[in-house]
């Protein structure tokens, strides 16, 4: 059975319903299962996380909601209605509202071009305005994002990590998106200025309504700046809820392993030791397990775990799992 919405498409700005994106391998055997049979909405105004590790799927989510990836099978509308379903120029325009923000601000920035042709260059491609409103909404972008407007004649070469990011951002901005794929966006950032580009994100949505679509590895990051978290497991999604709920009380057991790996600041005489140690690698998306992906790995997997798939399950106000022993009295992966 593959895993229903955990809420209806009320108030969403993207559904997505049963989406499955594949890949043929090189020497088109086979085909990669990256996501396979995911759904959930996104509620306009939030900030919903994806987790999960290398491999998990999440990258693919966040390329296929901008359509940047061509789903395999299932459906994402926007707003209640399907892109691809648009004539092409629609489609064109309709995207603009859509952002996504990569990793790797190097690799995201042309370095012939100055910093002022970076963000003016969507505008340029959509012929929003006339010339002189284009650079007033790309000057304006950039102040929104903290960036003096003398740095507009660099190079990409000549920032800082954390000014190419806002880089990038302003230029997202300049669209006036509705709502933005944040993939990893704090990465490849040194760990103190982490938290200044966190906090834009949030000043950013605060001002301006803006929707995002946070994708990382990273559950500290994920818990400090998303309303809901989805936890990603080879392709499918194994926990869905409040951040607060998955965070405190998480039903899966991967979630909890992951949770149990965060480093927390506390004295050593007053650090638990429950670590969770998963075992042996991620399977692979080709073949992978039947009935719980987790099972291979999990310490409490038990036949049913390879007979059937877990449902999808609300055992808790807005808190969705898939798995077959959490809502057990004994079940204490803790």
């Amino acid at each position: 059975m593959m895993p229903q919405a955990a809420e209806t498409s009320r108030d969403a700005i993207v559904s997505v319903r049963d989406l499955q994106v594949g890949f043929q391998t090189t020497d088109g055997r086979a085909v990669v299962k990256a996501v396979d049979g995911v759904s959930f909405d996104v509620r306009r105004g939030e900030t919903f996380g994806i987790i999960g590790e290398s491999g998990s799927g999440k990258t693919t989510i966040g390329r296929a909601l901008v359509f940047l990836l061509k789903p395999s099978d299932g459906a994402i509308l926007h707003n209640g209605v399907d892109p691809l379903a648009m004539p092409r120029r629609q489609f064109q325009s309709h995207r603009r509202d859509y952002q996504i923000i990569f990793q790797d601000p190097n690799a995201a920035l042309n370095p012939r071009m100055t910093i002022l042709s970076s963000v003016l260059e969507p505008l340029e491609l959509a012929r929003a305005g006339s010339k002189a409103e284009r650079l007033k909404r790309a000057h304006e972008a950039m102040d929104r994002v903290g960036l003096a407007l003398d740095l507009g004649e660099r190079y990409p070469h000549q920032l800082s990590g954390g000014q190419k990011q806002r880089v990038v951002i302003a230029r997202a901005l300049t669209l006036r998106p509705k709502l933005i794929v944040c993939d990893e966006v704090v990465a490849a950032l040194d760990m103190s200025i982490r938290g200044d580009v966190l906090n834009l994100f949030a000043e950013l949505q605060r001002d301006l309504g803006l929707t995002y679509v946070f994708i990382t590895h990273d559950l500290a990051v994920v818990s400090h700046i998303s309303e809901r978290i989805a936890v990603m497991y080879l392709g499918r999604f194994v926990e869905l809820g409040p951040t607060e709920k998955v965070s405190e009380r998480p039903l899966h057991p991967y979630t909890k392993a992951l949770l149990s790996a965060e480093p927390r600041p506390l004295p050593s005489t007053m650090r638990g030791d429950h670590r969770i140690v998963l075992q042996g690698e991620i399977p692979s998306p080709i073949d992978p397990p039947s009935g719980c992906r987790f099972r291979t790995r999990c310490q409490y997997a038990q036949g049913v775990c390879a007979e059937k798939t877990p449902d999808w399950r609300e055992l808790m106000p807005d808190h969705w799992v898939a798995c077959h022993f959490a809502d057990r009295p004994n079940y204490s992966p803790t």
